[in-house]
């Protein structure tokens, strides 16, 4: 696209989102090939500074597909292992892609004919009626906003913890996981470490943002040849020995997590378990959280519906191409699940390379994943908080919603709250690490509800307001939004049960709990300060849009 052609369509851009009811703040400097690599894991909820968070350039919680597909399902290996092992490994990764691109095609449709930063919770407020239409909007943004925050956190502790899993490699006696009453001083080393990856996220998102679609790109030729050399040597190494097809796609073993066969394959999906603190498989979690970088990205309209219908098939491509060499090379799963980390990638890696310098060596190319993870969520969960913040629904809405001139277009503002905020999440992992894993499954709750709210309000409108839609579903857009709907409440379910069982209050789910504690404060702060509907007129002189 030639730079004519690009101020060509960034001023039909604007001008559409001035119809929608908002005023361009943001640069536009982001095409297809840089949201589709664009990463915002987890979390989460889920975009990221300057384009999709999570695929085809940007979603593999929060982002892009493609990089958060390799550090998504490394992390969580040990909760894979427990509900089954292979067969929940590889069948539960294709299960849990076919239903997530039902969830994607329905927010590339509405997305298309709403691309604005706003995301969900403005989507909510053009589908829903006017009598419900601020109510819908005001709680689809808090779970937006929440599910952001508690997405980028667990992905950059998983980072945190992958240093831990490295550490353990050559000093296996070395253990800065949290006791379950997490009263020993190694739990510090952990919350230092997660200092120390926050720092260096905000670093990059906040001083080098022009920087940040190279730094896409140099993420995704990162990722790809990392899987490539990862699947290589461990087939060519196979130190533990090579498994059999039976075994690598068939073996299934529920036996450690206690529950019955059928639900320990689900159980296998969550996100921790009762000692892993880490990102889910919820590599998915955040594909609506592209939409938040809608206001930076050319001709949204087109590239964002692509960009989030496109990531979920990469994504699973890739999760396939990286799971199979480690399924057929896979050491003895007891071994691995004895480790005092509760983290076994790192063995995992030096069993299967016969050396500690080799599992090193794929250590640190996931360790890398991680960072770069780290990095977009980072962008995209400040991206969901200025939104939020522009339409007047958080407290000092008028500080947090500024942009800084000086500093590239980056709402430092907003970034400093999501990132103090996460900070002293980390600091519940000092006092109490069961309560900590409730955020790592609340992420995809808030994130997941917030998706499915608006595909369930079209819905109920008998998609009549999706029928301009530029990218439109068509005959088959019913039935794909109601699958989307259901997975998203079996999901939901689902990430409110604890991993094992006899349950014990270490081992209890406690994500419903924190999922209705930030409804309780999102409801309060609705009491405090009641949202004010306001129409702001377009240039063109309709009002299409509205704030609180």
């Amino acid at each position: 696209m030639s730079f004519k052609d690009e101020v060509d369509v960034d001023a039909v851009a604007q001008a559409g989102l001035e119809k929608l009811g908002y005023k361009q703040e943001m640069t536009r400097s982001r095409g297809l090939v840089q949201i589709l690599f664009k990463i915002e894991c987890f979390p989460t909820s889920d975009a990221s500074n300057h384009g999709s968070p999570y695929v085809w350039a940007a979603i593999l919680i929060n982002t892009a597909t493609y990089p958060l597909v390799a550090f998504g399902l490394t992390s969580p290996m040990a909760t894979s292992l427990v509900g089954g092992g292979p067969t929940v490994i590889i069948w539960g990764w294709i299960l849990v892609s076919v239903m997530t691109q039902t969830l994607a095609f329905s927010l590339a449709e509405i997305c298309s004919k709403y691309p604005t930063a706003a995301g969900a919770y403005y989507w909510c407020y053009r589908l829903a009626s006017p009598r419900t239409r601020l109510l819908a909007s005001w709680i689809n943004g808090w779970l937006t906003v929440v599910g952001g925050w508690t997405a980028d956190f667990s992905i950059k502790f998983g980072t945190a913890q992958l240093v831990v899993a490295g550490a353990g490699i050559y000093y296996p006696e070395w253990n800065a996981t949290a006791s379950q009453t997490c009263k020993d001083p190694s739990c510090l080393n952990v919350d230092m470490i997660f200092l120390g990856v926050t720092a260096v996220a905000g670093i990059f998102c906040i001083f080098f943002n022009r920087l940040l679609p190279t730094v896409d790109i140099i993420c995704a030729c990162w990722t790809g040849l990392g899987i490539i050399v990862i699947s290589i040597c461990l087939l060519a190494k196979a130190g533990a020995g090579h498994r059999p097809v039976s075994f690598a796609l068939g073996n299934f073993d529920p036996s450690f997590s206690g529950w019955t066969p059928g639900w320990s394959f689900f159980i296998g999906l969550l996100p921790w378990d009762w000692e892993l603190n880490h990102v889910l498989a919820y590599t998915f979690s955040a594909i609506g959280m592209i939409a938040n970088m809608a206001e930076e990205v050319h001709n949204p309209s087109e590239i964002l519906p692509k960009a989030i219908t496109w990531s979920v098939p990469i994504g699973a491509l890739s999760g396939v191409v990286f799971l199979l060499p480690i399924l057929f090379t896979l050491p003895d799963v007891t071994t691995m699940l004895q480790v005092s980390s509760g983290q076994p990638i790192g063995l995992m890696f030096t069993l299967i390379m016969g050396s500690k310098a080799g599992g090193f060596g794929l250590w640190f190319i996931i360790f890398g994943i991680g960072m770069f993870c780290s990095i977009s969520t980072s962008c995209a969960g400040s991206r969901a908080t200025w939104a939020f913040a522009r339409d007047k629904a958080i407290p000092f809405y008028r500080y947090f919603s500024k942009i800084n001139p000086y500093l590239e277009d980056v709402p430092v503002n907003a970034y400093a709250l999501s990132s103090v905020i996460q900070v002293l999440l980390g600091l519940v992992y000092l006092g109490s690490s069961a309560a900590f894993n409730a955020f790592a499954g609340v992420a995809v709750m808030c994130l997941g509800a917030s998706y499915a709210m608006p595909v369930a309000i079209s819905l109920m409108n008998g998609r009549q307001d999706m029928d301009d839609a530029p990218f439109n579903l068509g005959r088959f857009g019913t039935v794909i939004n109601a699958v989307a709907v259901l997975w998203i409440m079996f999901v939901t379910v689902l990430f409110s049960m604890p991993a094992v069982i006899p349950v014990t209050r270490w081992s209890m789910n406690y994500a419903s709990a924190v999922f209705v504690g930030f409804g309780v404060i999102s409801a309060v702060w609705y009491m405090i300060s009641p949202p004010i509907q306001e129409e702001p007129t377009s240039s063109s002189g309709s009002s299409d849009s509205a704030s609180y």
